[in-house]
This record gives C-alpha cells, sequence and structure tokens, in this order.
C-alpha cells in the first residue's frame, strides 16, 4: 500500500472535516440573511470591483500554482486539468476589473460595452465546474496506477493552453461583444430572464461538479474543492435573483467569492505545509536509520576482520606447516597431523566466533551500565519531539523522582521506547478526534521493580489480537512487519523484567513495561 505524499490522496482528519462542514453552514446562514434584502441598492464604490478582483486573482493563482507543482511532482493529468481552471478563472479577472465601467475609466479602459464585463465573469465562473468535473472524473484511474508507471506531465504547455484560451474569451467578449446576448441594459441594471438563464446553467455544472466530488471525497484536495463548489453554488442561485449592481445582492455575491478563493488558498497552504512537515521527518527518521544500518555494517565488518581473521590466519598457518612437514624428503608424520589438528581447532574457533558476533547484533544484553530511567525517557522524549509536533501530538509526563538507577543496556532499553511512542504515534494518526496525546508515567510497585506506562488516546488494539501482539510477525498495521514489539518483549525479558499491553481509559492502548533494579538475566 503506497504511503499518501500528496494533497489529493491524504485522507482529511475529523477535525477538518467538521472546519469545511462549518464554513458551509455559515455560508448557507449568510445566503438566507442576504436573499430577503439582495435587491436595495447600495452607495456606488467604483474602487471596489479592482481590489476584489486583485485579491481573487492572487488567492487563485497561489492555489493554481501549488496544484501546478503537485501535477508535475506526481505526473498527474487530474491535477494539471485542476490547476488550469484555477488559472482562467484568474487570468479573466484581469480584463473584468479594465473593462468594469467606472472603475478606471467611465466605460472600461477597453471601450467595450456594457456586456463585457459580465460576460467575463460568467465565463470565470463556468471554468472551474468544468475543470472539477474533469478532475473528478481523471483522478480514480490514475490513483490506481504508480505516479512513476504514468509519462511526465507537460505542464508548461497545458499553462500556455490555458492563457490562450483566456485572450480569447477576452477578445470575444470585447471585440466581439456585440455577437453575445445582451445581459445588461445600462452601467447598473440587468435583463432579468437572461442573467437567470445563464447562472442557472451555471448553478447546474457547479452542482455536478459538487456531486462528483461529494460520491469521491477521499482527500484533503476533495475536501476544500467542496467547499469551493458548495461557495460557487450558493453564489450561483443567488446570481438568478440579483439583476443589478451595487446592491445588497451583488456585494454579497462578490463578498462569497472572495472569502471561498482565501480560505481554499490558505487550506491548501497550511496542509501543504503540514505534508512538508511529515515528509521532512521521515526524511530525517529514514537517514538516521540508514546511518545507523551504515555504523552496524561497518561494526559487522570491523569484528569479523578482527575476531574471525585471527583463528583463520592460524588455521592457514597450520595448514602451511602441515604441508611442510609432508612434502620434505623425510615427512613428519606426527608433526604434520598435528598442524592440521591445529587447522581444525582454528576453523572451528572461527565458527564460534561467527555466532558470537551473530548473537551480539542480533539481540544480546551486551554492555550493562547503571542510568537513571527517567533521564532515559526524557532523553528519548526529546530526540521525537519533532515527530510529535509534525502530528500535533501532545506529550504528558509523570515520572517518579524518587526512583533509583537501573542496571541494564541504555541502548536496548531506548529502542524499546523508540519503538513503543513510533507505534503510539502511528495508532494516533488512524483517529482524528481532539485530545491526541501520549502520556507516559513511572512508578515503583516495590522496592526493587520500576513501572513505566505510554498510554495514548489513538485506535488501541483489537481485542482478538491483544493476546498475541508479541508474537513474531503478528502486526495491527496494514505496513508493519510484526517485529518491533516482539523485539522489545524480548529485550525486556532478557533484562529480567516483562511487556504487556492493556486498554487505556481514554480508548487507545496503554503499554507497561516493567524492570527490575538489578535484572535477573534471560538466557
Amino acid at each position: 500500500m503506497r504511503e499518501p505524499v500528496g494533497l489529493f490522496d491524504t485522507p482529511p482528519h475529523q477535525g477538518e472535516i467538521r472546519l469545511a462542514t462549518l464554513i458551509v453552514c455559515i455560508q448557507v446562514a449568510l445566503f438566507l440573511a442576504v436573499l430577503p434584502w439582495q435587491s436595495i441598492p447600495l452607495r456606488e464604490i467604483p474602487a471596489f470591483i479592482p481590489m476584489v478582483d486583485t485579491a481573487i486573482c492572487v488567492g487563485e493563482l497561489i492555489i493554481a500554482t501549488k496544484l501546478y507543482a503537485q501535477a508535475a511532482i506526481f505526473r498527474s493529468r487530474a491535477l494539471t486539468i485542476l490547476a488550469s481552471g484555477y488559472a482562467f478563472g484568474a487570468l479573466l479577472l484581469i480584463p473584468h476589473a479594465l473593462t468594469f465601467p467606472g472603475a478606471f475609466a467611465a466605460n472600461g479602459l477597453l471601450g467595450a460595452g456594457v456586456n463585457t464585463t459580465v460576460w467575463l465573469i460568467m465565463f470565470n465562473g463556468l471554468g472551474l465546474p468544468i475543470a472539477v468535473i474533469l478532475f473528478a472524473l481523471r483522478k480514480s484511474p490514475e490513483l490506481a496506477q504508480p505516479a512513476e508507471e504514468r509519462p511526465s506531465e507537460p505542464v508548461f504547455e497545458a499553462l500556455a493552453g490555458t492563457i490562450v484560451l483566456a485572450v480569447l474569451a477576452t477578445i470575444l467578449t470585447t471585440l466581439g461583444h456585440d455577437s453575445l446576448p445582451p445581459l445588461f441594459v445600462d452601467d447598473r441594471v440587468g435583463i432579468f430572464a437572461s442573467i437567470a438563464i445563464v447562472s442557472s446553467v451555471i448553478a447546474l455544472l457547479t452542482f455536478a461538479a459538487t456531486a462528483l466530488l461529494f460520491r469521491q471525497r477521499n482527500s484533503v484536495l476533495d475536501l476544500w474543492l467542496l467547499v469551493a463548489m458548495s461557495n460557487s453554488v450558493i453564489q450561483q442561485v443567488l446570481g438568478i435573483f440579483v439583476h443589478s449592481r451595487f446592491t445588497v445582492g451583488w456585494y454579497a455575491q462578490w463578498g462569497l467569492g472572495l472569502a471561498s478563493s482565501f480560505i481554499v488558498a490558505i487550506a491548501l497552504i497550511a496542509d501543504t505545509n503540514r505534508l512538508y512537515a511529515r515528509l521532512a521527518v521521515w526524511s530525517v527518521a529514514r537517514k538516521r536509520e540508514r546511518e545507523h544500518r551504515m555504523m552496524s555494517m561497518d561494526a559487522v565488518a570491523a569484528a569479523l576482520s578482527h575476531e574471525v581473521g585471527q583463528p583463520l590466519a592460524a588455521a592457514s598457518l597450520s595448514a602451511s606447516a602441515g604441508l611442510t612437514y609432508l612434502t620434505r624428503d623425510q615427512p613428519d608424520d606426527a608433526r604434520a597431523i598435528q598442524a592440521f589438528r591445529d587447522c581444525q581447532n582454528g576453523v572451528s574457533s572461527a565458527f564460534d566466533m561467527l555466532k558470537s558476533i551473530r548473537a551480539t547484533f542480533a539481540g544480546g544484553l551486551g554492555s550493562m551500565s547503571e542510568f537513571q530511567l527517567n533521564d532515559l525517557v526524557r532523553e528519548t522524549t526529546s530526540l521525537m519531539a519533532a515527530e510529535l509536533t509534525a502530528h500535533k501530538i501532545s506529550l504528558q509526563l509523570a515520572l517518579d523522582e524518587e526512583q533509583p538507577a537501573i542496571l541494564g543496556n541504555r541502548v536496548q532499553i531506548q529502542r524499546v521506547l523508540i519503538n513503543l511512542l513510533t507505534n503510539a504515534i502511528e495508532s494516533l494518526d488512524t483517529v482524528g478526534r481532539r485530545g491526541r496525546r501520549i502520556a507516559i508515567r513511572s512508578t515503583m510497585p516495590d522496592s526493587e521493580t520500576l513501572l513505566l506506562e505510554i498510554s495514548d488516546t489513538g485506535a488501541g488494539v483489537a481485542p482478538e489480537k491483544m493476546a498475541d501482539i508479541f508474537d513474531p510477525f503478528v502486526t495491527t498495521k496494514s505496513t508493519g512487519t510484526g517485529l518491533g514489539l516482539s523485539l522489545s518483549n524480548t529485550i525486556a525479558e532478557e533484562h529480567g523484567g516483562r511487556l504487556w499491553a492493556s486498554h487505556s481509559d481514554d480508548g487507545g492502548a496503554t503499554f507497561h513495561l516493567q524492570l527490575r533494579r538489578i535484572p535477573v538475566l534471560q538466557h
């Protein structure tokens, strides 16, 4: 199963879903509040359109840039289409501001007719829902195929095509505005029937795009596109009733458009930053794992060279001496036999060395030292602080400072702590509820025993798997190997302690690590 790494394949958390739902509810409430008063005329503000067009244009260009970047990285035609839809809408806002009557000139800078600006905004409204429909239809087949097997996506060619379409739409609405059906009779008053028909067509397309997204809402991008499409539906329905400029309804339409653009842009920026933070943590962890692996390989090579090299060299010398005794003019059989026995002993010693080295690197207690378990907990949580922050997890420590030092292998006990904390983080990633936290508590049940409890508010462990989660190759994760908890349990037992799990009061899991001050070593 491929790890989600992009906005288009990362599922949203429950908090994001609740926030998006709240935003849509607020938009609907504003629509219902404005509708009875939509025809009330307000003061004409000539600078309003240039300011709003500029703000929306910047927001949609930010969205398009991020989508184009993801399309290039993941070779996605669906993302390219969606980015082009946002870029098309942003580019049309430039001639819309320039041609709007009264903004820069009485009849607009381009000298077009009264219907130019309204047709530009209608084309603007058509671009995004069509792009979203094509995105939704194209996305599912792409997700079923790995990105590396798809051809590179011509992002720059798509952007060039989008610019050409925007220029053609501008030419049609300016030089060819007389060939388009009239929507306004003058600078302020529109033709209700014509505007209602065009707005209804755009609303139907937007509703179709919303329905397609709702059917396959499985990513962060789908969620925020649904917010944008819901906003567009409200705008177009409101546009059916609004047939005059500078009214309550007209200002509300533009306000909704501005809010939609910035909500989606901010949401995508925030989610992109969160994904990049997660990737950075993964990259650091992978680099650290690779360095540890290389250090282990160097240690194995050095041990083999030093420990195994000596008996093999002695065996080689003994074999050479034995051959010398046998190939003399007067062979010395007794010495030859002894030399070959020494060779056999050297080879046997080399095999014993190999077994010893394998045991050392496969498990074994190794060097023992005295250390404070609480200090090791603080050191380990400090090492994982960046990962906890990236996953938005709070950490609670309740450590008994009266605990004495224990005797054990500090590195191996730290590996147990890292494994338990990593499992807790991965469990919390499967749930989206609030209160994402990990609690670590240390106590002393008696004078010779130390107990460490690591609890989380994650998904917990299924009751049917609780009894055998410490068995090798048993895992509760789709990508797990089933060796982490098994190795941790072995280390605990080798230190004369034990490791077990239980269900926590918050619905997650609690792992209990019990150690003895002076371990009863297990062999």
